[in-house]
């Protein structure tokens, strides 16, 4: 029986006054709320454990940087790109990455709660015994993405490419990709059970089984 999916949005509210990432070093520890945040680049930065609430990023570029257990609450990326950045072991709750570049970005070992990737560019990302309930990936591409044992409990992947993707020693239980792009996955065989695939799929699938598939 198919989990009914329900995820949460972020609960910003009201006006939103603009910051800077410099005001974070004028605090003694980084925190960052209420506020937004347009057009800010910052390249190999390292900010470790910093909390932020009820954010929102527009267009900003966050690169080659590192956020080592980084909090998240109700946070929107919007038109950003954090590209080869490190969050992990983060905690990411209500956040929505919209028309994101998120290009080998590591999530190995977060805990990410009620989180969207819509339209985002996730490839060669790092999801390894990364926890994530739910999550939503809407229409985005995770060609060569990993996720080694990553537990996937009510995580939706709708429309997404998946080319190579990597779900070794992870159940797909419960899990649908049928509207998903692939020619070629890497997964165990026993973490197939209970995966939703469209017919096409099945075919490729049975290849890994040595099946040989006769055409009417």
């Amino acid at each position: 029986m198919t989990k009914k999916f329900k995820i949460d949005l972020p609960k910003i509210q009201g006006h939103l006054e603009e910051a800077r990432f410099r005001d974070l070093y004028l605090e003694e520890d980084p925190y960052l709320h209420d506020c937004s945040i347009t057009g800010a680049f910052l390249e190999n930065e390292e900010i470790d454990k910093l909390i932020l609430s009820k954010v929102k990023f527009n267009n900003v570029t966050l690169i080659h940087s590192s956020f080592y257990k980084i909090d998240m609450t109700d946070v929107v990326f919007e038109n950003c790109d954090l590209s080869n950045t490190n969050f992990k072991e983060g905690i990411l709750y209500r956040v929505h990455f919209k028309d994101c570049k998120l290009m080998g970005v590591d999530l190995e070992k977060a805990n990410l709660r009620n989180v969207t990737f819509e339209n985002c560019k996730l490839d060669m990302s790092e999801f390894v015994e990364t926890d994530l309930k739910p999550v939503l990936f809407d229409q985005s591409s995770l060609k060569h993405a990993n996720f080694y044992e990553t537990k996937l409990n009510t995580v939706k992947f709708e429309s997404c490419n998946i080319e190579e993707i990597d779900f070794s020693e992870t159940s797909l239980n419960g899990i649908d990709i049928s509207t998903c792009k692939f020619n070629t996955i890497h997964v165990n065989l026993t973490s197939l059970k209970g995966c939703t695939v469209s017919r096409d799929q099945a075919i490729v699938f049975s290849t890994l089984l040595g099946l040989q598939v006769k055409e009417d």
